[in-house]
């Protein structure tokens, strides 16, 4: 087990150990709140820490940071507690955790037994009855009988149900210039400058365009003046946007439209049925969850307020 001495800040906790922790068997969960392949694992791991701690699991949740605002301690503090993350956060804004374990992957889990070895790692969403198994096993072998060996039993909704595989022909896109791909405004990117965007008449498949005033930052787009919209044609069950205000503590209000029409039986957690929204903080936000059959469409945003930050689309 690396030292967690390179946490920059605790949260739900004193600064933890590795010496310390010896004797104990322990779940490293690296994360960072606005990565939607992490929200799903959550569940799991939540169910895990709650149904082990008597046991002697400790959880501990590494945030290394993926988007420059989500160094914020405020920022996590305040999306662990509305995600209900109860267990100690290490917040690893210098990658210092990250950078011991190896790590490359959003979400990673290392399991580590009661004498400080890393038995079992898993990258990434899924196989989680394994996952639990080795939790049983490392509990067994540190002298916990109460660990049994019945599985957790959970039931996501929202953003953190998982996703459906099946019918996911897009896939995760910054916004940012820096790491974009598929922009379709005609003329391309306009790098760190206001501009005015158009869309093009149609879309393919994955494609996505701005129109009205933007500026491209390396890792987002910023809207100048009320009125911008960002339209993507998409192939999924769910589309999610991480998105926020510029200004700490504004709101920005959207509409949401799919194929040009209010999303209704299609919207997802965070607007209505008639695709109203507001940006009020620096998050992932949940705006279409399409019913089946599931298949191409247009998802469009326009912003009724100027200020709102945009950073990547994200699919479920």
């Amino acid at each position: 087990m690396p030292s967690l001495g390179g946490a920059t800040r605790w949260l739900n906790s004193p600064p933890l150990t590795a010496a310390g922790l010896r004797g104990r068997v322990v779940l490293i969960d690296v994360w960072t709140y606005t990565c939607i392949n992490w929200l799903r694992t959550l569940p799991y791991v939540g169910a895990w820490a709650e149904k082990y701690k008597d046991q002697g699991l400790v959880v501990i949740g590494v945030h290394s940071q993926e988007f420059a605002f989500e160094r914020n301690a405020d920022n996590v503090r305040r999306e662990a507690k509305d995600m209900r993350v109860s267990y100690p956060i290490a917040i690893d804004n210098d990658f210092a955790i990250w950078r011991a374990l190896n790590n490359n992957y959003w979400p990673a889990l290392y399991f580590v037994d009661a004498q400080g070895r890393i038995r079992h790692h898993q990258f990434g969403e899924g196989d989680y009855d394994r996952s639990e198994k080795v939790i049983q096993q490392l509990l067994a072998e540190a002298g916990s009988g109460g660990a049994g060996h019945d599985l957790v039993s959970v039931d996501p909704h929202g953003a953190k149900a998982a996703a459906d595989w099946s019918s996911l022909k897009s896939s995760e896109n910054y916004v940012g210039y820096d790491r974009t791909e598929h922009f379709a405004s005609p003329g391309g990117v306009v790098p760190d400058a206001c501009h005015t965007y158009a869309a093009p008449e149609r879309l393919q498949l994955n494609q996505w365009a701005l129109s009205g005033d933007w500026t491209m930052e390396t890792q987002s787009a910023v809207l100048n003046k009320a009125g911008g919209r960002i339209v993507h044609l998409f192939h999924t069950r769910d589309l999610h946007l991480v998105m926020g205000p510029v200004e700490r503590g504004a709101s920005v209000r959207f509409r949401v439209l799919v194929d040009g029409k209010p999303p209704r039986a299609a919207h997802g957690s965070d607007v209505d049925d008639q695709g109203n929204g507001t940006v009020t903080g620096q998050r992932l936000y949940h705006p279409i969850r399409q019913p089946k059959p599931i298949a191409d469409h247009e998802f469009g945003i326009e912003f009724l307020d100027p200020g709102a930050a945009i950073f990547a689309f994200t699919f479920g």
